[in-house]
């Protein structure tokens, strides 16, 4: 095994950078070619066909059979003038990945042979298995009828010859089994609440949209190394590993320069991306080594969240193209960064102004300041729904620890805005007139320009941070689906809205001028959600005491985070904005717990397998090797010489053995927790147990894993280390 460990970590820094074949064209000529977008349409369209369409695409209604009929035959023209060979509903389980059935665009002719064919009936709605998907026991294997239906807000797509058509996936008795249903409900109901709060300062908005940018952070891998790692292959994180000597404590990888074998990889995905219409934009080194990221420019919400899964998916097809295996796990490696995945959100009107950005005038700041309000009260309202909308299994390895954000919601301010807040708390509505977006800092150096510095500064410790004319989430983990996340904030905000507009509209009948009226109720949501607002340091000790005091959502045992999605205040957000029924939000969590239970139970079998079958028989030879010096040391210098000589090998083999024994100890316990663990029939108290009993078990076996690994033969240890994991070359 050895042997296997030194070829290939000698094969995986012998890899030189793969050529990347680069279009002749400039980005703009090739991006979106394989997108069915609106240039796409007005070609393949009939001029009719592609009015309707937009039409029912800019106002959100539904299309008429006889359209979607027009719709598929263009299409599948386009389609197959791009070499595409098959079609598919593509759709997003409660997998946090996405599911697609191909079929091939063939019909019998009647005599003998095949037409290529796809109608309307084809486009809109399918019928994929609905029983062998997470569901949470709204389907049963005998009850496997479900439904997929064409979401026409997102274009189709080509991805290896095939046609990709973005669909809703939902059970015949009508709950969603997908992600995207109820970010479509989220998003619908943030786009009336909030266009009936911006009417308040300009009556000519008619829509509200929300907008995200995601920023992707991924680590690359050698795929030899990466196949040499069991616990990688089956987990995606490693469940041993000593940290390396030297990791990211000289803080060198930090937008360092790039690999040329990271570059070249870089390029061709970011030349995949463009291609598919993803507009990635941003590359660079992360923190911890061989971590990057990726991250593109604002799309609307719905479509952002599609081209991030979108792109989960074909990072790791071309990372293979490399010899790299990417990781989008959460916590890879220990002691050093995770990977998270910033969802940065906002909302805009479709008269092209952004509501979190400060204006220049009064009632420009004012409606600012409204929104920004209401968003700190439905997060206050709901942080515990929000800390359950990004926990899971892999993201808990890595909140709070080197530089996630810990696992309490809370939102920072930053010093400009935290002041104007506190002032319409006393009643001092001045700054409100005075509010600046910007302002200069001049340095006394003559060839550096002055620079424009945001209204607000970063602190990277906030799971919810202001950050200028948008809110970073950044608790959200680098391989979970976006639209979880942003099912619960865009709910909890139109929520929150509602409210406040059925508030401020009881104040105007009663008598007060709008604006005194919009003052009244923003005063009122500033003292209710002060509990929320935290600038300081989110890892401090004092902050979880002082946060606790405050009545935040502290929990930190993930399957009891969840227990959030069902408390009554969460229910009747999401019942009231008609994203969720109480029935999809039991079967949901029942699909949380499970899926929690099932990755805790791998990675419990994988390691009770490299401790048993890898690392101790691995200790046992090397203590052969010592005890056989022992003897030969006692034989050669029969005295006390020799006593004092094999004295270090004595006690090397006494201490291997106590670390080998605790092993075996505990993996032990650790299988019969598990079995304890599985003959519970609650999946809440099921994933429960494996929190409490299988995972503190885990993380013994690795602490006495990690002393073995400094303490045997390099050359005998199966494994690659982290010395080698970690660096390209």
């Amino acid at each position: 095994m050895s042997k296997l460990r030194f070829k290939v970590v000698e094969e995986a820094f012998d890899r030189k950078a793969i050529p990347v074949e680069i279009p002749a064209e400039r980005p703009e000529q090739y991006y979106g070619k394989y997108v069915f977008n609106r240039q796409k349409m007005f070609e393949y369209l009939p001029k009719t066909t592609y009015d309707a369409l937009v039409e029912a695409i800019d106002n959100k209604k539904p299309l008429s059979r006889e359209v979607a009929d027009s719709v598929a035959a263009g299409m599948k023209q386009w389609a197959i003038d791009n070499g595409a060979r098959h079609y598919t509903h593509w759709f997003h389980p409660l997998t946090d990945g996405t599911a697609e059935k191909h079929d091939a665009f063939i019909e019998h002719d009647g005599k003998g042979g095949v037409v290529e064919q796809f109608t309307g009936k084809l486009l809109v709605q399918q019928e994929p298995d609905a029983s062998s998907f997470p569901n949470g026991g709204i389907r049963n294997t005998f009850e496997a009828r479900g439904y997929s239906a064409w979401d026409i807000s997102s274009p189709a797509f080509i991805l290896d010859k095939t046609l990709c058509i973005p669909t809703i996936f939902i059970s015949y008795t009508g709950e969603s089994l997908d992600y995207k249903t109820p970010l479509l409900r989220a998003l619908n109901s943030v786009d009336k609440a909030a266009t009936g709060v911006a009417q308040y300062f300009d009556p000519n908005v008619k829509h509200v949209n929300s907008y995200l940018g995601w920023e992707q952070e991924y680590f690359l891998v050698d795929e030899a190394l990466y196949s040499a790692r069991p616990d990688l292959v089956m987990t995606g994180r490693t469940l041993m590993g000593h940290e390396s000597a030297k990791n990211q404590q000289l803080e060198d990888h930090y937008f360092g320069a790039i690999p040329s074998r990271v570059e070249a990889f870089m390029l061709d995905l970011e030349i995949e991306c463009h291609r598919l219409g993803i507009p990635a934009k941003t590359r660079h080194n992360e923190v911890a080594p061989n971590q990057f990221e990726l991250a593109p420019i604002f799309e609307e919400t719905n479509l952002a969240n599609d081209h991030n899964l979108l792109l989960m998916s074909l990072i790791a097809e071309v990372a293979r193209r490399h010899n790299f295996r990417v990781l989008l796990h959460e916590k890879p490696f220990s002691g050093i960064n995770g990977s998270g995945k910033h969802n940065n959100w906002s909302l805009g009107t479709d008269t092209g102004v952004l509501l979190f950005a400060p204006g220049k005038t009064p009632e420009a700041n004012l409606q600012f300041i409204t929104f920004i309000a209401n968003v700190m009260a439905a997060v206050y309202r709901h942080n515990g729904v929000l800390k359950a909308s990004i926990a899971s299994a892999t993201n808990g390895h890595r909140l709070g620890a080197n530089e996630a954000p810990p696992a309490i919601i809370s939102i920072f301010m930053g010093t400009q805005l935290s002041e104007i807040l506190d002032k319409l708390e006393k009643d001092d509505v001045d700054e409100i007139i005075n509010l600046s977006a910007k302002k200069g800092l001049k340095l006394n150096v003559d060839q550096i320009p002055e620079i424009i510095i945001d209204n607000t500064d970063r602190n990277r410790t906030s799971p919810f941070a202001f950050t200028g004319n948008r809110f970073e989430f950044r608790a959200v983990g680098s391989s979970a689906n976006c639209a979880s996340a942003m099912i619960a904030l865009n709910a909890a905000v139109a929520e929150q809205l509602m409210e406040f507009k059925a508030n401020v509209d009881a104040r105007i009948a009663n008598g007060q001028d709008k604006n005194h009226a919009i003052l009244s109720e923003i005063k009122e949501i500033i003292k209710y959600s002060k509990p929320i607002h935290f600038d300081g340091n989110g890892y401090s000790d004092e902050w979880k005491e002082e946060a606790a005091r405050r009545g935040l959502d502290c929990e930190t045992s993930v399957p009891k985070i969840f227990d959030a999605y069902l408390s009554k205040s969460s229910i009747d957000m999401f019942k009231s904005t008609g994203v969720f029924t109480e029935v999809e939000l039991e079967a949901r969590n029942e699909v949380k717990w499970e899926m929690y239970t099932k990755k805790i139970q791998i990675e419990a079998r994988v390691l009770g397998d490299l401790a048993v079958n890898h690392v101790i028989p691995v200790a046992i030879r090397y203590q052969s090797v010592l005890t056989d010096n022992v003897f030969k040391l006692k034989t050669l210098f029969p005295n006390e010489k020799g006593d004092k000589l094999a004295q270090l090998d004595l006690d090397t083999i006494e201490r291997m053995s106590a670390h080998m024994a605790t092993i075996m100890e505990e993996t032990k316990k650790m299988v019969n927790a598990r079995k304890a663990a599985n003959r519970i029939e609650n999946e809440r108290e099921k994933a429960i147990a494996y929190h409490d009993t299988v995972v503190p078990c885990m993380d013994v076996i690795r602490y006495h894993i990690d002393k073995l690994e400094l303490m045997v033969d390099d050359e005998m240890w199966p494994l690659p280390k982290y010395r080698e994991l970690l660096f390209i070359r």
